[in-house]
């Protein structure tokens, strides 16, 4: 027979284990997180110095214009680790969900120099600087974390495709004149390599992307 002694202490160490386990969801699911370079999303466990990196697939050059009309390119995330996203303003569908949810991490990292977001507008000749520029100020984004970006619809595209690969889940052949379109988010570490893809409307993706930022920020 347990005495009541012994029976309170079994409960006070369940409700610790339970306790404890309940913030596994604001931890990574592991110590470090793994490289990816090609369509599918396969992870690729590589040591942080390994020489093989030097070879490995980054995000490439690009030149863009955000919501105040600056120039943004690879090197306003030098060193930097950053989550992108693809959206436009006049959407009616996933994107204003999206946006709330990109909002979160903007929050969430709004005193974090080392974190910056990048949204970039699939249809960049109706959203121009100004309109991204009011689309920015009814939402209260900081432009100095969060960059909304406009520019050569080319250029958009192949960086989607052929760089992020955002439309990885959809098992489709795009041709270049298809309209561009996805729910993902991507995060990209310092060295603009790619680090994990995520749901951008699924609120446990987005506790989970905060928790992998925050365990890139350890490495």
């Amino acid at each position: 027979m347990y005495n009541t002694n012994n029976i309170f202490w079994i409960i006070i160490a369940l409700l610790s284990f339970i306790s404890c386990n309940s913030k596994i969801v604001n931890n990574s699911r592991v110590a470090s997180l793994p490289y990816y370079d090609e369509a599918t999303f396969t992870p690729k466990w590589i040591e942080a110095d390994n020489g093989e990196l030097s070879d490995f697939h980054k995000i490439s050059a690009f030149e863009l214009f955000n919501q105040l009309g600056d120039t943004i390119d690879q090197n306003t995330f030098q060193n930097k680790i950053y989550v992108t996203d693809f959206f436009f303003t006049a959407c009616p569908g996933i994107c204003p969900k999206m946006t709330q949810n990109m909002a979160i991490l903007h929050d969430e990292f709004i005193n974090d120099d080392e974190v910056r977001l990048l949204s970039h507008s699939v249809t960049p000749k109706r959203d121009s600087v100004p309109i991204l520029k009011t689309y920015a100020v009814e939402r209260g984004i900081n432009a100095d974390k969060w960059h909304l970006v406009t520019g050569k619809r080319s250029e958009i595209y192949r960086l989607g495709r052929f760089d992020y690969f955002v439309e990885q889940d959809m098992g489709l052949e795009m041709e270049e004149d298809d309209f561009l379109h996805t729910e993902n988010f991507v995060l990209i570490d310092q060295q603009k390599h790619i680090r994990g893809i995520y749901n951008g409307l699924n609120k446990a993706d987005i506790k989970q992307l905060i928790a992998d930022i925050k365990t890139l920020k350890r490495s």
